[in-house]
């Protein structure tokens, strides 16, 4: 078990871990190298030769695009079906998606201590959970989506009441 230095949870010595990690990595900085990555891996304690991480990089779909300022890049597909290979988005672009589905589909959102439940229209819980995730707000530890209803769990032991008010504004405005 590795325990992420950046104050993530523990994180096992798997592939599948492994796997994960990586795409995390690409989506969220710009890697131009496998040598790059491997010392991020590094750096989060997963350590790894560089055949696994050609192995890895092939089996995850990994292609070198250009990223807006012009530097060849590692990226993966995304997930949820769609399957070309995108530059990371910029934070304010995932959050911006984010603010704006939650205008398109929250309901309503109700908090009990470090939990918040959002309703949606049947079918979309899981679309509004992949923009919340996408958009890594600190504050959130997770998301559990149904069809119509999502669970998000507050990192902070009595923050449901202000991710929900924060969401709940956050609706309000692209409304």
């Amino acid at each position: 078990m590795t325990v992420d230095r950046n104050g993530g949870p523990a994180v096992p010595q798997t592939r599948t871990a492994r796997h994960r990690r990586i795409v995390d990595i690409l989506n969220r900085q710009p890697v131009r190298s496998q040598s790059q990555l491997a010392k991020l891996l590094a750096d989060d304690g997963l350590s790894v030769t560089q055949a696994t991480l050609s192995r890895d990089l092939d089996e995850l779909g990994a292609v070198k695009l250009r990223n807006p300022a012009g530097e060849l890049i590692y990226a993966v597909p995304s997930e949820g079906g769609y399957r070309t290979p995108r530059a990371p988005l910029g934070e304010s672009v995932k959050e911006e998606r984010m603010a704006r589905l939650a205008g398109e589909l929250l309901i309503s959102a109700e908090a009990s201590a470090n939990l918040v439940v959002l309703r949606t229209p049947p079918g979309a819980a899981q679309f509004l959970a992949s923009a919340i995730d996408q958009a890594e707000l600190h504050e959130i530890l997770g998301t559990i989506a149904g069809d119509d209803t999502l669970l998000l769990i507050s990192r902070e032991p009595a923050g449901g009441q202000e991710l929900a008010d924060h969401l709940l504004r956050l609706a309000q405005r692209e409304r």
